[in-house]
């Protein structure tokens, strides 16, 4: 798959909440050395890691992890393996940590839609199963209140208008486990490898 153009201004914000977060962190230039951690699941965590660092990690500065989370509590560490079973009840997901100085929760959250189908319950592209889910996983009452805010947003501006009705779970992060090394910048190091299609920048 060809690498995706990554336009000028491709990364404005389009709904109320993150344009007022990218309004001011868009004028900070020094990082604060503070770090939050947002948890998104999209899909085959191999292409949310990719679009997040893509268009994040060069100039943003965020760093990004693939693992395991939102699982029954009795499956301790799972395996790729296990989690692709569907037994586990744990999604893929990309742990983006991020200094607040430099970019909003709400524009983390925003992009999140942007970049992936959150109308379709456990499946994206053709990958199917209830570890493909859409999931924003928070971290404390703010988090939620600007996920829930963003993801109404979202709705009516993207999705009302074409029929469509967003399925993606917001619940409190829970525990959380790395996925195996190899899964690491799988496509940074494997850029042949699968493509989810739905992981390209929609708006």
């Amino acid at each position: 798959m060809p690498a995706q153009k990554v336009v000028p201004g491709s990364l404005i914000p389009t709904v109320p909440s993150a344009i007022a977060s990218y309004e001011t962190t868009s004028k900070n230039t020094e990082s604060s050395g503070k770090v939050e951690v947002a948890t998104f699941a999209h899909g085959c965590f191999w292409g949310t890691q990719e679009v997040f660092d893509k268009y994040f990690g060069p100039t943003r500065g965020v760093k990004t992890t693939v693992g395991y989370t939102g699982g029954e509590e009795k499956f301790k560490n799972p395996t790729y393996r296990q989690v692709c079973s569907g037994s586990t009840g744990f999604a893929e997901a990309c742990k983006v940590e991020y200094d607040p100085t430099l970019v909003g929760y709400a524009e983390l959250v925003e992009f999140f839609y942007r970049t992936h189908d959150p109308t379709t319950p456990n499946r994206q592209g053709h990958d199917r199963g209830t570890q493909y889910r859409s999931g924003i996983f928070t971290h404390s009452p703010e988090q939620n209140e600007i996920a829930r805010k963003v993801t109404e947003e979202v709705q009516e501006k993207h999705f009302t208008p074409k029929g469509l009705k967003i399925v993606t779970a917001i619940d409190d992060a829970g525990t959380w486990y790395d996925a195996e090394t190899y899964h690491q910048k799988y496509l940074e190091e494997n850029p042949d490898g699968y493509h989810c299609s739905t992981h390209i920048l929609h708006w």
